[in-house]
C-alpha cells in the first residue's frame, strides 16, 4: 500500500490496470479483472470505474464475483452497451468531458485513444476513458490505454497520475516519459506496463521524468508480483 503524503487516498496497486483507491471510508476500485479473489482484501466498494471494454479492463466475470451492492459504476457506453442486465442497471456512462460526482467524489471523463495503425485503431478517441477523480483538494488521473494524447499533456494541478506504457497496445516508455513531463504530475505512477515482449522499462521512465523534472515522485510499484 502507497498513501499520499496528506494521507488522504490511500493507493493500492492491485495487477495490470487495476487498483483500489479509499478515501473518507469509501473504496474505489478501477478496472477491476482477473479475479474476484484479488479484491478480497478491500472493503466492500462503493464505486468502480470502468475506462474501456477490453478484457483487463471491462471483466464481467470479476464483476459479477464481487459484492456490489452498494456499487455505483461508471463507464463510457461502449462498456455500459456490453455488461449484463445487473450490472448495467448499476452503471452510469460518462463520455468524454462529462463530469459526474458520487460519495463527494468528483469524476471526469477523458479522453484516451492511439492510432497504430489508422486502418485498425486499437482504442479508437470517444470508445474509451480515462478518468480525473477529485477527493477533497486531490486530484488522481488515470490514463487508461492512450498514447500521450494533446488531452493528457494539457491537464492541470494533478497530484497523482497513473500512466499506461506497454507495446503495441499503448505507448512507448519515451512517450509515457514526455507526457508526464508536459502536466507534471507531484507523483506518478507506470501502471499497465506489461506488454507483447514482457515488461516495460519502468527504471527508464523514472530516469526520463527525473532527467526532465526532478521534483515528480516517480513511483515504482509492482503490478505484477501475484
Amino acid at each position: 500500500m502507497t498513501e499520499m503524503s496528506e494521507k488522504t487516498v490511500a493507493i493500492h496497486p492491485i495487477h495490470h490496470s487495476a487498483m483500489a483507491l479509499v478515501w473518507n471510508g469509501h473504496t474505489v476500485l478501477v478496472d477491476p479483472h482477473d479475479g474476484a479473489e484479488r479484491y478480497a482484501a478491500y472493503p466492500t466498494p462503493e464505486l468502480v470505474l470502468i475506462t474501456d471494454i477490453h478484457g483487463d479492463h471491462m471483466d464481467p466475470a470479476t464483476l459479477s464475483g464481487l459484492d456490489l451492492s452498494k456499487a455505483k459504476i461508471i463507464a463510457p457506453k461502449a462498456v455500459m452497451d456490453e455488461l449484463p442486465d445487473d450490472l448495467k442497471a448499476r452503471c452510469t456512462a460518462l463520455a468524454n468531458g462529462e463530469r459526474g460526482e458520487h460519495l463527494g467524489i468528483g469524476i471526469e471523463a477523458i479522453a484516451m485513444y492511439n492510432m497504430p495503425d489508422p486502418n485498425d485503431p486499437r482504442h479508437p478517441k470517444g470508445r474509451g476513458n480515462g478518468y480525473v477523480l477529485t477527493f477533497g483538494n486531490e486530484r488522481i488521473y488515470i490514463s487508461g490505454d492512450t498514447e500521450d494524447i494533446p488531452e493528457m499533456r494539457a491537464l492541470t494541478n494533478i497530484d497523482v497520475a497513473f500512466v499506461c506504457m506497454n507495446l503495441p497496445y499503448t505507448m512507448t516508455v519515451q512517450q509515457a516519459a514526455s507526457g508526464v513531463l508536459a502536466f507534471h504530475p507531484k507523483v506518478v505512477y507506470p501502471y499497465h506496463y506489461r506488454g507483447k515482449d514482457g515488461l516495460s522499462d519502468v527504471a527508464l521512465f523514472k530516469k526520463l521524468v527525473n532527467e526532465g523534472d526532478p521534483k515528480i515522485d516517480v513511483q515504482l510499484a509492482d503490478w505484477y508480483a501475484k
